[in-house]
């Protein structure tokens, strides 16, 4: 008793010494998100001084933020995108209690507000610089347009498909945000030649456009070129646009440095090579599944391009002269794409490699020629390689896997998907690369619990790991990599036949973990997914899809456990009525949910369980079959709080 006394009037003097500002610097050094959590649950006073030094705000429910703003006095970036039932009702009551904090609102997906809400919001910010109403689908119009178009200091604005926005409301954003600095429209496909042209003439001071997928023409480019500060132009899938737009390019946009024109159809190696001509300074190209064809007159042109470090031509034709002209002339690259290139030979990639020294990404995915002969090339050459995408390269074997080993120490992402020739002897060699933090080996037949154990025992970095349908994988190497790789954050074990309850009980010590896909494991019952349920409370994100042995109590353990679920897929499983029910009545953040064929479950069981969960909802798959047996009422609530339903 004396001696617990003692402990506790020690502690309380030893914080009397921490000031705020020291607290606060001792706070600033904690990066990782678990040990900031950890400082603010010591006490009242610690608690404090995070939230005074509380820059960021990304809630997964509305109903803590009205009482927990006023105390983040330095926040000046909310997301709403991970929150449910974001509608007029919250923009009403937030709006008084954003000021002039709020510098980034991202209300991606929160297709429940309105034009009104949206509005209020933009106004009640009153100096928002960076705004995201991405994927609110056809629940984004003109009109939605007109409302955050008060928001007059306004820098950034991504719309990613906002399908119903047009020429009239992307012009809206343009005459009332005259400042905006970076903008993406990817699949506004209302948007025409007329809408680019607005946003070219009115926003002047544009630095990076995405238009990728729009059905605009090389008219819009013409527009675009006249953009003197612009330095990325994105426009990826624009089958509309042709040389003569790139010509333009070419010709204007003196500040451009990113260029990815990547399956653009109607594009040739002669609207290419303007481009290059006309930009010596470019830093980044992406020329990628384009009729492109490098042909002497590209290769003459890249000799210009002293400062790229970015250069991806997948699928495209290589040549001796290609892997040359990039060795001699561009010394200074960083990245390399050459995914599904034809062509490529093992010889290519060795001379390619010995001009490329501070090479940090490659790409050789979906290249059968490449052998273990490209691995040593990659060994000696590329000592500061950090990403290797290696899928579906068949040839490769275990061979001189030791030398990448040993030389690319600082290695964090392998992806070997599909290389049927890597084995246990493989991934002991792998292990060297203790500073992995993803590793891909789906579909590696050849691997199995021993090959994981070294793995687990020397990487204990990885936060992603892919073994969809490793069938030799199992119970054991679950347990290897429960006890090894503690900071999993991602985690695929689909179709890994070969596991059992015993299995995913192992996986249910991953504290971290927040993504499971565990699609097919017929040997997978309620014991198992109670286990996942209670050990992994951070899960948010959960593939059962035919998991058809998990009875209702495993899914009243989830129920009651994984309160951050936003994302799950039941297709296929054994749940009945009353599990649906708990189940959707009590994941209060569940935002997507995939039900179809659950033989169980009858048309009543889906009204109840989806009246519990309508008002957060914001994607739902169901049967076709179910759409005459729904209610009116409850479909058409779904639509007003903006839920999108893919009917199967």
């Amino acid at each position: 008793m004396i001696n617990s006394y003692l402990h506790q009037q020690c502690s309380s003097l030893l914080l009397s010494l921490l000031t705020d500002d020291l607290l606060a610097r001792i706070q600033s050094h904690l990066l990782d998100p678990t040990d900031r959590k950890s400082f603010r649950l010591v006490c009242r006073t610690f608690y404090r001084v995070d939230s005074l030094s509380q820059t960021h705000l990304r809630p997964l429910h509305p109903s803590i933020i009205p009482s927990i703003l006023p105390k983040l006095t330095l926040l000046h970036t909310l997301d709403l995108s991970l929150c449910p039932c974001v509608d007029d009702s919250l923009a009403s009551a937030l709006s008084p209690l954003l000021g002039t904090q709020v510098k980034t609102l991202s209300l991606s997906r929160a297709s429940g507000l309105t034009c009104a809400g949206l509005e209020r919001l933009a106004r009640a910010c009153e100096k928002l610089e960076r705004l995201d109403v991405s994927y609110w689908c056809n629940r984004f119009g003109d009109r939605e347009a007109l409302g955050i178009s008060c928001a007059v200091r306004l820098k950034e604005v991504t719309l990613d498909k906002c399908l119903s926005v047009g020429d009239v409301g992307l012009a809206h954003i343009a005459v009332g945000c005259v400042k905006l600095e970076k903008v993406s429209l990817k699949w506004c496909l209302e948007i025409t030649d007329l809408g680019i042209r607005l946003l070219a003439n009115k926003c002047l001071h544009l630095k990076f456009l995405d238009i990728s997928s729009l059905k605009v023409t090389s008219e819009s480019l013409h527009s675009i070129a006249a953009l003197n500060e612009l330095e990325t132009l994105v426009m990826v899938g624009c089958g509309l646009v042709d040389d003569t737009g790139l010509y333009s390019i070419a010709k204007g946009c003196p500040s451009l440095k990113v260029v990815d024109m990547s399956r653009c159809d109607g594009i040739t190696s002669a609207g290419l090579c303007s481009v290059i001509k006309g930009h010596h300074r470019l830093q980044e190209l992406n020329a990628s599944h384009c009729k492109v064809d490098l042909t002497s007159d590209v290769l003459s042109a890249l000799k210009r391009l002293k400062s790229l470090k970015v250069f991806k031509a997948d699928g495209t034709r290589v040549s001796q002269a290609t892997i040359e002209t990039i060795t001699k002339n561009c010394t200074s690259l960083t990245e390399i794409g050459l995914s599904k290139c034809i062509g490529l030979k093992d010889i290519y990639i060795t001379r390619l490699l010995t001009g490329c020294g501070n090479l940090k990404t490659l790409n050789l995915s979906c290249c059968p020629a490449v052998t273990d002969d490209a691995i040593e090339a990659i060994a000696t050459s590329c000592k500061k390689l950090q990403c290797l995408n290696l899928e579906s390269c068949n040839s490769i074997t275990q061979r001189n896997l030791h030398l990448l080993g040993s030389s690319c120490v600082g290695l964090q992402e392998l992806d070997l998907t599909d290389c049927s020739g890597i084995n246990d002897t493989a991934l002991g060699y792998l292990s060297r690369c203790s500073e992995l933090r993803l590793l891909k080996l789906g579909l590696c037949d050849n691997i199995s619990d021993k090959g994981l154990f070294n793995i687990a025992s020397n990487c204990k970095k990885i936060s992603e790991l892919d073994l969809y349908r490793c069938a030799n994988i199992g119970d054991e190497g679950m347990e290897t990599i429960s006890n090894g790789c503690k900071k999993l954050k991602k985690l695929n074990v689909s179709y890994c036949t070969s596991l059992t309850d015993k299995g995913v009980q192992h996986i249910g010590k991953l504290e971290e973990l927040y993504v499971l896909e565990m699609r097919g494991l017929l040997s997978v019952t309620a014991f198992g997914l109670q286990a996942v349920a209670v050990g992994c409370t951070k899960l948010s994100v959960l593939d059962l899809k035919h998991c058809q042995n998990i009875l209702d109590s495993g899914f009243w353990a989830l129920a009651n456990n994984s309160k951050n679920m936003r994302e799950i897929n039941l297709c296929n499983c054994g749940i009945s009525d009353a599990g649906l029910w708990m189940m959707l009545s009590n994941l209060t953040c569940l935002q997507d949910a995939k039900l179809v064929h659950l033989n169980n479950v009858s048309a009543r069981g889906f009204e109840v369980a989806l009246r519990a969960c309508c008002i957060q909802l914001k994607k739902l798959k169901l049967l076709g079959s179910l759409k005459s047996s729904l209610s009116p009422e409850l479909l058409h609530f779904l639509w007003l709080r903006g839920c999108k339903i893919r009917w199967d």
